[in-house]
């Protein structure tokens, strides 16, 4: 037995979440549709995806006007909720229910709004199962509720069940944070591309709460992971960070420590792969010696890199970091921005059979 599953993402990651999970049905915006046999927990393994959901209904013909609530109000009456609870259970999902709450989203104008689309979708199911409705439009819903989302592109409505009893990119070792941290799934996707099956050497110059490191080192568990920051207090929630990610990494498997990205204190020529989130100097300045030279950083990145090495950096905008050139670039939607995941090389290496 198949059954139809949706990962979301983040807007750009959609075809490295189809790679990640091995193919794909069809795609859509912020969508990878794919089917899995039942049981297959590890669904809830997936790094690059935002969350998993089971797919309970496929609608079309849903217009743009409020008449379209009660074509989604028809396609949740057709859902099969017991159905999809038992399957919930099947794919690695609690199966503790105190009430349902629904969260959805379309693309394009509407004369309705999200929480109209909730209400209507969430009083059919609930009835359905026999369980109180929680509102989105009262503020979140209690623990322990059955989480649904419609997603509406077009004229098409899909309405799906979580599995997990959150979404996938809440990380649970991510306890603590620091200004600028990274989204989980984009980590991965760095992680992904980077080639990192052939590394020894993995270096982040710019760690952070670690979110990269412990991303990669739950990709590729081989190399010598390596992160620095020139801020005590950030280097120590990193180190807390992966100690708290349990069976996802071994800790031991990353070192930390307080250096300036601008003066890496490793010999020349000696990381395989550098991965970084640069400040942009928005939310989180530049520190260090990059602050007062704006090349330092990526003039140290070329200086520990080794001969046939490669960085993969996220960047805000298509600009190449001075000395590399772009080999690949994803650009993505992020809280509003367009950030790129660049992977990058010197240009003297390209071509040279790397």
């Amino acid at each position: 037995m198949h059954t139809l599953l949706v990962a979301r993402t983040v807007r750009g990651l959609e075809p490295l979440v189809a790679e990640e999970i091995g193919g794909a049905v069809r795609r859509r915006h912020r969508e990878v549709w794919f089917r899995r046999a039942v049981p297959d927990p590890g669904v809830l393994g997936l790094r690059t995806a935002d969350d998993v959901l089971l797919a309970g209904a496929v609608a079309g013909r849903i217009g743009h006007t409020k008449a379209a609530l009660d074509g989604l109000r028809a396609a949740a009456r057709g859902v099969d909720a017991a159905a999809l609870v038992a399957l919930k259970a099947a794919f690695g999902g609690s199966t503790e229910v105190k009430g349902l709450d629904v969260s959805a989203s379309f693309l394009g104008r509407r004369t309705f709004t999200r929480y109209d689309v909730e209400d209507a979708v969430g009083a059919e199911l609930a009835g359905r199962l026999g369980v109180p409705y929680h509102s989105r439009r009262h503020g979140p819903p209690p623990p322990c509720t059955l989480s649904w989302r419609v997603s509406v592109q077009d004229d098409e409505a899909v309405i799906g069940l979580r599995i997990a009893d959150r979404p996938l990119h809440r990380r649970p070792y991510k306890l603590a944070t620091v200004p600028g941290t990274l989204h989980p799934p984009v980590a991965a996707a760095m992680a992904r591309m980077a080639g990192l099956e052939r590394a020894r050497t993995v270096l982040d110059p710019c760690c952070g709460a670690g979110t990269t490191l412990v991303e990669a080192l739950a990709c590729v568990p081989g190399p010598r992971y390596l992160g620095a920051d020139l801020s005590p207090a950030a280097v120590r929630v990193a180190a807390g960070n992966a100690g708290q990610a349990g069976n996802a990494v071994d800790a031991r498997g990353i070192g930390w420590l307080v250096a300036d990205a601008g003066r890496v204190p490793l010999p020349a020529g000696s990381v395989d792969v550098v991965l970084v989130n640069p400040p942009w100097d928005r939310q989180v300045a530049m520190a260090g010696l990059p602050a007062a030279d704006g090349d330092r950083l990526w003039r140290e990145v070329r200086r520990v890199l080794a001969p046939r090495g490669r960085v993969v950096a996220l960047l805000p905008d298509d600009v190449e970091p001075a000395g590399f050139a772009v080999d690949r670039a994803v650009r993505l939607s992020l809280m509003g921005r367009h950030p790129v995941i660049a992977v990058l090389s010197p240009p003297a290496r390209r071509g040279s059979g790397r």
